[in-house]
C-alpha cells in the first residue's frame, strides 16, 4: 500500500506548460488514426463513402472531443457496415431500419455485447450527424434496443502478485530499468496504457509529486505519483533514458532504442513477458488489469470511491462502482475463511 501513498520529491522538469502542443498534435492525427483503423475495409469503399467517413470523424473530433481510440473504433465499425451495404448496392447515408436490423443480426453472431453496443453508439452518433447537417430527417436507430450486458467484474491481481510483477524486470540494464519504471508508474497512478506511453517529460513534476494526464476526450487530470514511483522515475531518467536515446532527443518519457515513444502494443508484450516470469498466467494479465489492481487495492485499504473515480478519470461514478463489488467479495471470502461461524 505504501506504493499508493503520495509524498513529495525533488523536481524532474519545469512545471507543466499549456496543452496547445498536445491538442495540435491531436488535431493533426485524429483523422489519420481513424482512417488507419479501417484501412482494410476502406480500401474497398467508394471515394464518396470514404469522404463521408472523413467528414464524420473530423466533425466528432471537433465537436465532441472524443479520444482518438474512440474515433478510430467508430470509423472502423462504420466502414465495415458501409462495405456490407456497398455489396448490396446501398448507400450509407440512405440506411434504413431494415438494413440496421439485418446487419446487427449477422454482427451479433460473431461479436460480444460490448462490441454490439459500440456499433450502436457509432450508428447513433453518425445519424445524429446527418440530421444536424440536414442530410436526413429521421433516425433509423431510434427503435433499436442495445444488447443487455451481463454483470461482470474486472480481473485484478493480489498485492503479492503485483509485487512479483514489479520485481520481474532486470533493472541493471537500461531497458529493464525503463520497464520497471513503467510498471511502477502504472501501478502508482492507475493510468490507461495509452496515457502511460503518451507521457511527456513536462507532464511529470516530482517537485509536486504529480503526473499531468490527458485522458479520454483530451480531458486533463492530476494524479499523485507516490514516493516509490518518483524514485524509479528519477533513476530511469537520470541513468537509463540517456543510454537508450544514445544522443537523440525526445519529449517522451518512455522511449525505445529507436528514439521513439514506447507503443501500446510493445508494452502489452512486455507486461505479458514479465507476468510469465512472475508466475502470472498471460490470460489474467494486461496493462488494464494493473489499472484494475490499482483501484481495487485503494478501495480495499479504505479509499473513498469519489477519489478513486477522479484518479482513474472516470466521467461517471457508476463506472467506478464495480470496484466496490470486488472489495465486498474479498470481505466475504475473508469472513468465510476466518470467522468461526462462517
Amino acid at each position: 500500500m505504501d506504493r499508493l501513498r503520495q509524498r513529495r520529491g525533488p523536481s524532474l522538469s519545469p512545471p507543466p506548460t499549456g496543452r496547445g502542443a498536445r491538442s495540435a498534435h491531436g488535431a493533426a492525427t485524429a483523422s489519420r488514426v481513424a482512417s488507419a483503423a479501417s484501412t482494410a475495409s476502406a480500401d474497398t469503399l467508394s471515394p464518396a463513402t470514404q469522404a463521408e467517413l472523413d467528414t464524420f470523424t473530423d466533425t466528432i473530433w471537433l465537436e465532441d472531443g472524443l479520444s482518438r481510440n474512440t474515433i478510430a473504433g467508430y470509423r472502423s465499425d462504420l466502414a465495415l457496415f458501409a462495405g456490407w451495404l456497398q455489396q448490396r448496392n446501398r448507400a450509407l447515408t440512405e440506411t434504413t431500419q431494415t438494413d440496421l436490423a439485418e446487419y446487427l443480426t449477422e454482427f451479433s453472431r460473431r461479436a460480444k455485447p460490448a462490441s454490439q453496443r459500440r456499433l450502436l453508439s457509432a450508428w447513433r452518433r453518425y445519424f445524429r450527424h446527418l440530421i444536424e447537417r440536414g442530410s436526413r430527417h429521421d433516425d433509423p436507430t431510434a427503435l433499436i434496443e442495445p444488447p443487455r450486458m451481463a454483470e461482470r467484474f474486472p480481473k485484478t491481481l493480489t498485492e503479492r502478485q503485483v509485487e512479483a510483477l514489479l520485481e520481474a524486470p532486470d533493472d541493471t540494464t537500461p531497458t529493464g530499468l525503463r520497464d520497471r519504471c513503467m510498471l511502477e508508474v502504472l501501478y502508482a497512478t492507475g493510468l490507461r496504457v495509452s496515457e502511460l506511453v503518451g507521457l511527456r517529460l513536462f507532464e511529470i513534476s516530482l517537485q509536486q509529486g504529480l503526473v499531468r494526464v490527458f485522458g479520454k476526450g483530451d480531458k486533463e487530470r492530476l494524479v499523485p505519483l507516490g514516493q516509490i514511483a518518483q524514485d524509479w522515475v528519477m533513476r530511469y531518467v537520470g541513468e537509463a533514458r540517456p543510454l537508450i536515446l544514445a544522443g537523440r532527443t525526445s519529449d517522451d518519457v518512455f522511449v525505445t532504442r529507436f528514439g521513439s515513444a514506447m507503443s501500446r502494443q510493445m508494452f502489452w508484450r512486455l507486461i505479458k513477458q514479465y507476468g510469465l516470469q512472475a508466475g502470472i498466467a498471460p490470460t489474467t494479465l494486461s496493462p488494464h488489469i494493473l489499472r484494475h489492481a490499482f483501484a481495487t487495492h485503494l478501495i480495499n485499504h479504505g479509499a473513498d470511491l469519489r477519489v478513486v473515480q477522479m484518479l482513474l478519470g472516470h466521467a461517471d461514478i457508476s463506472t467506478t462502482q464495480v470496484y466496490t463489488h470486488i472489495a465486498r467479495e474479498r470481505l466475504k471470502t475473508l469472513h468465510e475463511k476466518h470467522h468461526p461461524r462462517a
